[in-house]
């Protein structure tokens, strides 16, 4: 009747290992890591470029996406106050974080 393992109407994710799907960093965008969670879609952010940003996660990512202290995320720089707020358009999972660390994409610890 029903395969083992499988739930109606949700996919199930065994693991993040079997997530391929990678989104690389534009020349615009900035990889960084979740410092602090500042509450209502705000997230402090250190950035690979030495900015502290304080970041609005993206309306479409806040009702899918969790985003926790120590995530890496890619941020989109605001044209205006760009050293200061951005907005997270995307999160890594742990292997994907290993394979932009094997490219040497992300250079930050």
């Amino acid at each position: 009747m029903f395969k083992e393992g499988r739930v109606l109407g949700k996919k199930k994710v065994l693991s993040e290992k079997y997530l391929h799907n990678i989104v690389l960093p534009s020349p615009n965008d900035v990889l960084g890591i979740a410092q602090k969670m500042l509450g209502f879609d705000r997230v402090m952010v250190k950035c690979q470029d030495g900015n502290v940003r304080v970041c609005r996660i993206r309306g479409k990512m806040k009702r899918r996406t969790w985003i926790r202290e120590g995530d890496i995320v890619l941020v989109s720089p605001w044209d205006f106050q760009s050293a200061e707020r951005g907005e997270i358009f995307w999160r890594y999972t742990s292997a994907q974080v290993d394979e932009l660390r094997q490219k040497g994409i992300l250079k930050i610890d």
